[in-house]
């Protein structure tokens, strides 16, 4: 597989495992099938529209071809008739979540590489793209996102874009630093819930 196949199917699979979590998400909020694909579909594609925005890649991939909507819906439809299979893992969002974390992290920072942008940018976009999609997720669900309180969340995805900006500044293959990186941010994501790794809060602030 060329390296643009590879990211490709990283994209795919991204957009995949953030629609099923925002299936997930939005059955366990009592939604309709309507409201399941919504959410899986925004979910799934707002993290890479983001992305493509601020590149000034227009109109969006999610507007040039139906391949994303139609990934997204195959994760909604996944999640509407599966969802008790998928909800005997233990925390099946949050191991979602941390699969589209590092590899939207990865396709995120790849891309702006790919547009010229510096390491710090790329990482920061790939860092955006990661977190996006699950923003509007948890806004629509009329909660709290998660990247403002929940365990190590962010930081994973940031971690991730470095581990893979600097993986091939290192001059390894692409493919092993795309490994590495979606591994890393998997594991800090896993491991700060599983743990109860916290970022510092105000010593004056309620507990």
């Amino acid at each position: 597989m060329t390296a643009v196949t590879i990211f490709a199917v990283l994209d795919l699979l991204g957009t995949f495992v953030f629609g099923l979590s925002g299936a997930m998400v939005a059955i366990r909020r009592q939604l309709d099938l309507f409201g399941i694909m919504v959410l899986a579909t925004a979910t799934g594609v707002v993290g890479g529209t983001i992305r493509d925005i601020l590149l000034g890649d227009t109109p969006p991939a999610v507007l040039q071809n139906l391949v994303p909507l139609a990934v997204t819906c195959a994760a909604g439809l996944c999640g509407f008739f599966f969802f008790s299979l998928i909800d005997r893992l233990n925390r099946p969002v949050m191991l979602l979540d941390a699969v589209g974390l590092g590899v939207f992290a990865v396709a995120g920072c790849q891309k702006a590489l790919v547009f010229g942008l510096e390491l710090p940018g790329a990482v920061l976009l790939g860092m955006i793209s990661a977190v996006g999609g699950g923003v509007v997720r948890d806004v629509m669900a009329a909660e709290v996102p998660r990247v403002l309180h929940e365990e190590v969340y962010a930081l994973a995805a940031l971690a991730g874009a470095l581990t893979y900006g600097l993986g091939l500044r290192a001059g390894l293959p692409g493919t092993y630093a795309a490994s590495g990186a979606i591994l890393l941010a998997f594991v800090l994501r896993v491991a700060s819930v599983r743990f109860g790794w916290r970022l510092p809060r105000a010593p004056g602030g309620p507990r």
